[in-house]
C-alpha cells in the first residue's frame, strides 16, 4: 500500500481531489489528515476549504484566484516530504444503552445472536477512531465496530432520530449531533453536546481523535441546558422589515460559509449567486450582504422605514403598494410600503436586497440559512409570519437599474448545463457519460436546496462496486444505486456515499439555481478552458455594471 503518492483528479473547475487506496484504514486516514493540515498551513492562494475524508483530501478553491498547476505542484512537493501525523485527543462519550434511548438494541442483539447486554458491552469496550466528519455538522464517522455487532443499516430510514442518538451502520458507529432523519441502528443515547456553534471549536470531535463510549444510566445524564433564546433580536431604533406572509419558502442567504466543511458544516448560500450579487449592487451593498431568496411564491413584506430595495432573478410579478416593480430595478419604498409577489413568469428564485443588507447574527462568518443544520438566518429556518428582519447601515450609493446577466431569462422551461467529468468517473461504464449527455432529464418535486432529483433514464454503474463516503461538490451529478441522478446544490451535505459522474461548471450554477420542479435539464460536456473562460466572461460582465 502506497501512503505517499495520491491520485490527483479534478472535481469540476473549482476543486481537486487527492485519493489514496480505496480502503478504510487508519494509516491511510492518518496520511489524508496530515496532508490536509499541511495544505492548510501552506496558505495557497485562492483556497476556500480543505477537507479530509476516510481516504482522500478535497481542496476547494476560487478558480479565478487559484492556479491548478500551483495546487498540483504543492501537493507533489508535500508527498515527497515526511508529513507529521498528529495524534488526536481522546474523547469520552457517556451513553445510556437500550430502552427508549436505544430502540434498536434488541434487534441488533437478535441479528448478532447475542444478548442486549453483550452488544452494549462490546460496543463500549472498543476504542474508535474519528475518520472524518460529515452528514451533519459535528457528525463523526467512527470505526471500527466489532464484527460481531456490525449490523447493517435499517431497511427503511427513520424520519426522526433524536439528538444524541448513538448508532451502528456496519462497522461504523456515530453520535447524531441533532435531530434528523437517519437509517443507522440506534442502540443508545448520549447527553453530550457534540456540536455547538457557540463553542470554539464547535465540534467536539476532529479527524484523528480517539473515542470511548462510557455506559451510564439515563439518571446520570447532566441536567439539560435551558433552550437558548432566539439569537435574533431587532433594535426598535433601527430599520427593519416586517413579514406579513412568508411565501412558499423564503430564506436569508449570502455568499455562503466557506472554511468549515471539515466539521460537516455545509457551505449553503444563494443558489443563484449572480442574481444575489446584482441585487446588492443595485442598492449599493457589498456583494456579500445578505438578501432574501424567494422561491416560486413570494412573501408579503412591510417596509417599516424608507428603504431602497431591488429584486433580481426570477420574475414573480413583484409589486410595491400595488404598483408593478420591474426586476433588475432599484426602488425607494416609503415607510409603511408593502411588497407583494404574484404569478411566476420566469425562473424559480428571486433575490430581494435592502440597502444596508439583512443584519442578522453571522454564524461561522455567514448569515446564510441552512435548514438541515438549523444554522444562520433566523435561527436556521425559513421566514415565518410575524418575523422582523433587521437592516444594516445604509450605503451611500446604489444604481437605478442594471442590464446584466439574468440567469432566469435563460430558463424557458429548462436549461442546458455545461459539465466536466466527475472525480468518480471510473465507477461508471464507458457509455454512461455519453448517456448523461444525450438524455433530457426532468427536475422532480423531490428536489430542494440540497439537490435536484432528476428523472429521465437510469445511468448504469459498474456492478458490485461500492464507494467509500467521500467529499461532495456543488454541481456534482451524483448517481445512487437506482441510477436516477441527483444534482447537488448549495445546501448539499459535505460528504456523500454516491459517485459523482460529472460536475456542473461554476459559471452555470446560477442557471441551475433558477430551475423548478417540472423543468427539463440537459448536460453538455465542455473543457476546463471553456469553463474558466465562461466564468471570466461572467465576472467581466458583473464588473462592467455601473
Amino acid at each position: 500500500m502506497s501512503l505517499n503518492a495520491p491520485r490527483i483528479s479534478e472535481a469540476g473547475d473549482s476543486a481537486l481531489l487527492l485519493e489514496w487506496d480505496e480502503v478504510i484504514d487508519p494509516r491511510v486516514n492518518a496520511r489524508a489528515i496530515a496532508m490536509a493540515a499541511a495544505i492548510r498551513d501552506a496558505s495557497l492562494p485562492g483556497v476556500r476549504d480543505v477537507v479530509s475524508t476516510f481516504r482522500s483530501v478535497a481542496i476547494f478553491f476560487d478558480p479565478l484566484k487559484g492556479d491548478l498547476d500551483t495546487f498540483r505542484n504543492a501537493v507533489m512537493r508535500l508527498t515527497n516530504v515526511s508529513l507529521e501525523v498528529a495524534h488526536g485527543k481522546t474523547v469520552e462519550v457517556p451513553v445510556s444503552y437500550g430502552g427508549d434511548a436505544g430502540q434498536d438494541l434488541a434487534s441488533v442483539a437478535d441479528w448478532a445472536g447475542l444478548s442486549a447486554d453483550d452488544v452494549a458491552r462490546l460496543h463500549a469496550e472498543a476504542e474508535y477512531r474519528v475518520f472524518m466528519l460529515g452528514f451533519l455538522p459535528g457528525f463523526a464517522y467512527l470505526g471500527a465496530v466489532d464484527t460481531r455487532i456490525a449490523a447493517p443499516r435499517r431497511e427503511t430510514p427513520r424520519s426522526r432520530v433524536p439528538a444524541g442518538s448513538v448508532g451502528i451502520a456496519g462497522r461504523q458507529t456515530g453520535v447524531y449531533p441533532r435531530e434528523s432523519a437517519g437509517g443507522w441502528q440506534i442502540i443508545g443515547r448520549s447527553a453530550l453536546e457534540v456540536f455547538d456553534p457557540g463553542r470554539v471549536p464547535a465540534a467536539i470531535f476532529a479527524p484523528g481523535d480517539t473515542v470511548r463510549f462510557m455506559p451510564v444510566s439515563s439518571s446520570q445524564w447532566p441536567a439539560k441546558r435551558a433552550p437558548l433564546a432566539s439569537v435574533q433580536s431587532v433594535d426598535t431604533r433601527s430599520r427593519s422589515i416586517a413579514v406579513i406572509r412568508p411565501g412558499l419558502f423564503t430564506t436569508i442567504q449570502d455568499q455562503g460559509r466557506w472554511g468549515h466543511q471539515s466539521s460537516g458544516v455545509s457551505v449553503s448560500g444563494a443558489l443563484d449567486q449572480v442574481s444575489h450579487r446584482v441585487a446588492n449592487l443595485l442598492v449599493g451593498n457589498a456583494a456579500g450582504a445578505a438578501t432574501l431568496e424567494v422561491t416560486l411564491a413570494g412573501p408579503e413584506l412591510r417596509i417599516e422605514e424608507e428603504t431602497r430595495i431591488a429584486i433580481t432573478g426570477a420574475d414573480l410579478a413583484p409589486t410595491v403598494d400595488g404598483a408593478a416593480t420591474l426586476v433588475g430595478t432599484a426602488v425607494t419604498c416609503r415607510s409603511g410600503s408593502v411588497l407583494r409577489f404574484g404569478e411566476r413568469r420566469s425562473g424559480a428564485r428571486a433575490y430581494v436586497a435592502f440597502d444596508g443588507g439583512i443584519d442578522t447574527t453571522p454564524v461561522f462568518g455567514s448569515r446564510a440559512t441552512h435548514i438541515g443544520s438549523a444554522l444562520g438566518g433566523l435561527d436556521g429556518r425559513p421566514l415565518a409570519a410575524g418575523d422582523r428582519l433587521p437592516l444594516g447601515i445604509r450605503p451611500r450609493h446604489g444604481v437605478s437599474r442594471v442590464k446584466g446577466p439574468d440567469p432566469s431569462a435563460r430558463v424557458a422551461g429548462g436549461a442546458r448545463l455545461r459539465v466536466l467529468p466527475g472525480p468518480q468517473e471510473d465507477f461508471f461504464p464507458e457509455p454512461a457519460l455519453a448517456l448523461l449527455e444525450r438524455t433530457r432529464f426532468i427536475v422532480t418535486p423531490q428536489s430542494n436546496r440540497m439537490g435536484y432529483r432528476l428523472s429521465g433514464v437510469a445511468l448504469p454503474r459498474i456492478p458490485n462496486r461500492e464507494m467509500i463516503s467521500d467529499a461532495a461538490f456543488a454541481g456534482g451529478v451524483q448517481v445512487p444505486p437506482s441510477g436516477e441522478p441527483i444534482l447537488l446544490m448549495s445546501d448539499r451535505q459535505t460528504t456523500g456515499g454516491y459517485p459523482q459522474i460529472a460536475i456542473v461548471i461554476t459559471a452555470d450554477l446560477p442557471l441551475a439555481g433558477q430551475l423548478a420542479p417540472g423543468d427539463w435539464v440537459e448536460f453538455v460536456r465542455c473543457s476546463r478552458a471553456e469553463a474558466i473562460a465562461a466564468l471570466r466572461d461572467q465576472e467581466a460582465m458583473l464588473g462592467a455594471l455601473p
